[in-house]
């Protein structure tokens, strides 16, 4: 049985309305882990027990620590998920369920990170949550099932964290000849580490991050993320909490689905109208999901 899924693509018309074009949903929220974290961690943890490992650690207390968990009881190998004291308690409880042990260390994913590789054995394989290129690997083949469905995007949409997400869509646009097409990188504002790479040239570690679209909460992007600046045409777009926040409200009424702000900024994008889309008549945008996303949540959110 595979660890991920083919996931529907299913053409809304509401964005697609509004942006006077077709807006076409890779629906990733479907995936049995609850995100695209899955596609790329499925890959990685086959690959490492394929070559002997017997213990998965991760150091992610959201979509990519659910994602290893998942993957770790389907293959029936224990993992360790090691999570910042600011780990929610329903990621927790999520990870508990999937049959994780759970540590909780530091204030921030950079110390529960540190807890995490220290723990490491020969016996051990650590799953980074986004920058590793067999999570990329694995990542990428959304587009090969875009692709295969018969759909070619004028323009690619979605949103931004860590990177992991960008490099798994940009190898796949690679390697099916889709190098041309526009790429918009969606963050929100209190979280826009990609926007400060661009800027810079490189990645750059943020000072401080804000908001409530935690899943984009990487304070430096990885390097792949802006070497494929220099191979597609990416544009980095910023929205604000409130836009991610409407857009997850939007996206349940128009498709009965439920995601978090993280995934709520690629689809603020086009729920308000931010991207230039004239002569543009296929629109991909990739639903990435939220694990841990549920209606009050977004009902707090939105205040």
């Amino acid at each position: 049985m595979p660890l991920s899924i083919t996931t529907p693509l299913l053409e809304s018309l509401p964005p697609g309305q509004l942006n006077q074009t077709r807006v076409w949903l890779k629906m990733e929220a479907l995936q049995p882990s609850g995100s695209f974290k899955i596609r790329g961690v499925g890959h990685a943890c086959e690959t490492h027990y394929a070559r002997g490992a017997r213990r998965f650690i991760s150091s992610s207390g959201g979509n990519a620590g659910l994602a290893v968990a998942y993957a770790g009881r389907q293959l029936g190998v224990p993992v360790i998920v090691v999570v910042p004291e600011t780990a929610s308690v329903r990621a927790r409880q999520l990870l508990v369920l999937e049959g994780a042990e759970v540590r909780v260390h530091g204030s921030t994913w950079a110390e529960a990170n540190d807890l995490a590789l220290s723990l490491l054995t020969d016996n051990d394989a650590f799953i980074h949550p986004f920058d590793d290129p067999l999570l990329w690997q694995g990542h990428a083949t959304m587009i090969d099932e875009v692709v295969a469905a018969g759909v070619r995007p004028d323009a690619v949409v979605l949103s931004v964290g860590g990177g992991g997400l960008l490099a798994g869509v940009g190898e796949g646009l690679l390697r099916n000849g889709l190098q041309d097409v526009p790429v918009y990188a969606v963050e929100t504002a209190g979280m826009a580490s990609y926007a400060a790479a661009l800027s810079a040239g490189q990645p750059v570690e943020l000072a401080q991050l804000s908001g409530v679209a935690t899943s984009l909460g990487a304070r430096q992007v990885c390097q792949r993320a802006v070497d494929l600046s220099r191979e597609l045409n990416i544009t980095s777009v910023t929205v604000s909490d409130r836009q991610a926040v409407d857009a997850c409200l939007s996206l349940l009424d128009d498709q009965r689905v439920l995601v978090e702000p993280a995934c709520g900024a690629a689809l603020a994008a086009l729920y308000c109208r931010k991207l230039p889309l004239d002569g543009v008549n296929n629109v991909l945008v990739i639903v990435c999901g939220g694990s841990t996303a549920t209606v009050a949540s977004l009902q707090s959110f939105a205040g």
